[in-house]
């Protein structure tokens, strides 16, 4: 398996715990990962990477937060054809459109080629208890389902 190229965009600290959480799933399935900070990177950065989890928290009413609209608006020039995907985020359900930017990260990676290869997960505001698990599993079963065959 190839390095897991971890992105995510976190204001009040809720998408960074889940991105702890799945990085550590990650680890112990096996899978080395390289993590960052959506407004830190280049959107060129994808095309080292088969193996990419993206991660964001929803801002205002089902938006992506503008830390992450720079790099959104930048993968309009890439093909994600033959990659992986998984798409978490945080939100909360007082909105309408309940972790909006899920759905639109979703769309993006689809309308590019790339395959999302387990449900995206969408959580109320902080892990907490067996969501905790559940993020844990999500990491490990990301790095299963991209283990290449010997």
């Amino acid at each position: 398996m190839g390095k897991v190229l971890l992105v995510y965009a976190s204001m009040s600290g809720n998408t960074e715990a889940m991105a702890d959480l799945i990085e550590k799933g990650l680890l112990e399935g096996g899978a080395e990962v390289d993590r960052y900070e959506a407004m830190d990177i280049d959107a060129a950065l994808f095309d080292e990477y088969e193996h990419i989890i993206l991660g964001a928290y929803t801002w205002g009413d089902g938006d992506l937060p503008d830390e992450f609209l720079d790099l959104y608006d930048d993968m309009e020039d890439l093909d994600f054809s033959g990659r992986t995907f998984a798409i978490f985020g945080s939100g909360d359900t007082s909105y309408e459109h309940f972790c909006g930017a899920v759905d639109i990260l979703e769309e993006k990676i689809k309308e590019l080629g790339g395959e999302i290869i387990l449900q995206s997960v969408k959580i109320e505001m902080n892990p907490e208890g067996e969501e905790e698990n559940m993020l844990l599993e999500f990491g490990k079963e990301f790095a299963k389902k991209c283990e290449v065959p010997a």
